[in-house]
């Protein structure tokens, strides 16, 4: 029988696989997406200077008040376009998308049609 630590285990090696491939730079940066079992994490990465250029969650104060569950496809969703609008602010519309090992279906794909909904371009 296959534990949540094997699943971890398996989704990580994916991740690794995955990482060897997809590399952010400052005019392209990694767009990387954690899921957890109560909401979805996302960040901005600059793997040429090794910095998080900046990051969001459906915890952030303006995403929470307007969903009931940070852990659906709703809110998926409602971050994905949030997520695009600050992107645009600081300057960013291209991203290589890094989807963490994990299936594109469900949460990561809800919240990748609504970043691209929002106007990024992966």
């Amino acid at each position: 029988m296959i534990n949540s630590r094997d699943k971890e285990l398996k989704r990580v090696g994916r991740h690794e696989r995955i990482r060897k491939k997809v590399v952010g730079t400052g005019e392209q940066p990694r767009m990387c997406v954690h899921r957890s079992l109560a909401n979805l994490y996302v960040q901005l990465v600059d793997d040429t200077k090794g910095k998080v250029l900046f990051g969001m969650s459906t915890r952030a104060k303006d995403i929470s008040g307007k969903i009931k569950s940070g852990g659906n496809i709703t809110a998926a969703a409602l971050l994905g376009e949030a997520f695009a609008a600050e992107a645009k602010k600081k300057g960013i519309k291209k991203v290589c998308f890094d989807r963490g090992g994990y299936l594109y279906h469900g949460r990561v794909k809800a919240f990748a049609e609504g970043a691209r909904k929002g106007g990024m371009e992966f």
